[in-house]
């Protein structure tokens, strides 16, 4: 096995056991006994067309088409995944960025939020509440029914991370993320049926068509469980290394199509497709870097105490600038409040800065609470970058700033933008509507109450998002909910010109869906 694979292999079997979380059927379950959860990472809605991916066309024409979808924001992977996985809005279940500040994890700079030794270790120093809620794959087998999860990228292993699994449902349910296996004493097997995890490419076919295999030879050998995930890399992979529409891209999307493909066949095959209900998601949408900012540089130059992480005891006033592509989050040291204010009155008066969200209540910000990000240990200021609806190099509109982290050209997301917050679900199924088209607001935030209603389960947690029952054959015409829109802003005159901002936001009852945000810096007139 090569170095890189080994390690990956080492850090799953570092994972802990998660605290147990309690579930029970509640008799008020859909007609689907299995659900499958396919998620291609940064699929754009735009690009599901009949030519270029023809399964999930047809998917599409014979369930529901979900055209007002909405990724959480920050519009991250792991952030969406979690909230995929949970239900749960960031500030409630805990984890709000691909990057993160935790200083009992690492007291010099920002973690990766997925990857397993530090989910291990937060595990550790929360008695198993590093996700503050349970996860689909938890609530299922704490009900007695067994789980398969298969992940290309690092974001599975907050699906099902528990190594110590007591009860039989969660000792035949099993996980693979990046090719190593939950519970270990499955990884020789898997291994030896499969070979070792591929290398990465672009497109990356070789490890989401591994990934593939893992779910649909290996866990459903023995029948298809109550709940699988798989998880594929493209076309985000893709996406990253070139831009949304290159050609490159469009092969990603064709082989994530081809690999959904192989899922209803495999369900085909075993004869269990009519009880079958599949979701295909995306976590987030996908822009186009027009300029990357090096904001540590920028603010070391206004005099700021900025760092992209710490060589020694951070001082108090100092500012740690944790970069997440379209989105950075900022750490004040002490939360000194002079210091604060300081950067969001520089942030307000640049020519990249977005919408602001702010901890404390600060002029011409919204709270951190309106974007749902209201952890307490989390960052003082969050801001978004600007963005526009320019077409890229290959006519793809999109353009965004974004952090240091990758060039001008490349892609990325994770802004308000509404490339990036508008993404792709599909639901079909014997709980859905065929060839339904759905005009109201929805959100990754409610495929967790919507699986656990198909599943009959019905979690003591309570979860944040709606079941999407406007789709679904159950439904009366009296489900059907209005939906509502509204601008909010906020705005700060300075001298040399005045700041504001606005974010969008779609409602449907209770329920909010942020449709996109911007903000600008018009200087005063001479």
């Amino acid at each position: 096995m090569a170095p890189k694979k080994f390690v990956y292999v080492l850090l799953a079997l570092a994972l802990l056991g998660s605290t147990t979380f309690s579930a029970k059927t509640d008799g008020k379950r859909g007609r689907a006994r299995h659900v499958v959860l396919i998620v291609w990472d940064g699929m754009r809605p735009d690009f599901v067309t009949e030519k270029l991916t023809p399964n999930l066309w047809k998917l599409a024409q014979s369930g529901a088409t979900f055209r007002n979808h909405h990724s959480i924001y920050p519009s991250l992977t792991n952030v969406n995944g979690t909230v995929l996985a949970t239900g749960v809005y960031p500030g409630r279940n805990g984890l709000v960025g691909n990057n993160e500040f935790r200083p009992e994890l690492n007291p010099k700079g920002p973690i990766d939020t997925a990857v397993a030794d530090n989910i291990r270790r937060g595990d550790e120093l929360s008695e198993g509440k590093y996700l503050a809620a349970p996860t689909i794959p938890e609530l299922v087998q704490a009900s007695g029914q067994r789980s398969a999860v298969a992940g290309t990228k690092w974001v599975a292993n907050l699906f099902d991370r528990g190594r110590n699994r007591t009860s039989e449902a969660a000792q035949k349910s099993r996980a693979v993320t990046a090719g190593a296996v939950v519970p270990v004493a499955a990884q020789a097997a898997l291994t030896d049926s499969l070979g070792s995890f591929p290398e990465k490419q672009f497109p990356n076919l070789p490890e989401d068509q591994w990934t593939t295999a893992a779910l649909i030879d290996a866990f459903w050998k023995e029948g298809v469980p109550a709940f699988s995930l798989l998880w594929l890399s493209d076309p985000d992979f893709t996406a990253h290394d070139s831009a949304p529409g290159s050609p490159n891209v469009l092969a990603a999307t064709q082989n994530s199509d081809a690999l959904l493909g192989k899922v209803i066949e495999a369900l085909e095959a075993k004869k269990v497709r009519y009880a079958t209900d599949i979701f295909v998601v995306s976590d987030h949408g996908f822009s186009t870097v027009e300029r990357a900012v090096d904001i540590p540089a920028l603010l070391q130059a206004e005099g700021f105490k900025a760092v992209k992480k710490f060589e020694g005891e951070p001082e108090t006033g100092s500012v740690l600038v944790v970069g997440n592509g379209g989105t950075v989050f900022f750490y004040v040291i002490g939360r000194d409040e002079a210091v604060t204010l300081r950067l969001v009155e520089w942030l307000q008066q640049s020519d990249f800065a977005g919408v602001i969200f702010s901890r404390r209540k600060i002029e011409g910000t919204f709270s951190l609470a309106e974007a749902k990000l209201d952890k307490e240990d989390g960052p003082d200021v969050v801001m978004s970058f600007r963005w526009n609806e320019k077409p890229n190099q290959f006519g793809t509109a999109g353009m965004i700033m974004a952090d240091w982290n990758r060039p001008a050209g490349k892609g990325t997301h994770a802004t308000l933008s509404r490339f990036d917050l508008h993404n792709t679900l599909i639901a079909a199924g014997p709980d859905f509507r065929r060839g339904y088209q759905s005009e109201l607001p929805s959100g990754n935030i409610d495929l967790a109450p919507t699986i656990l209603r198909v599943l009959g389960i019905a979690p003591k947690f309570p979860l944040d998002g709606r079941v999407l029952s406007e789709a679904m054959t159950s439904r009366s015409e009296n489900d059907i909910p209005k939906s509502e829109t509204e601008t909010i802003e906020a705005s700060r005159g300075f001298p040399a010109g005045e700041w504001r901002q606005t974010l969008k936001i779609s409602t449907v009852g209770e329920q909010r869906y942020l449709d996109e945000g911007n903000a600008a810096f018009t200087p005063t007139p001479r």
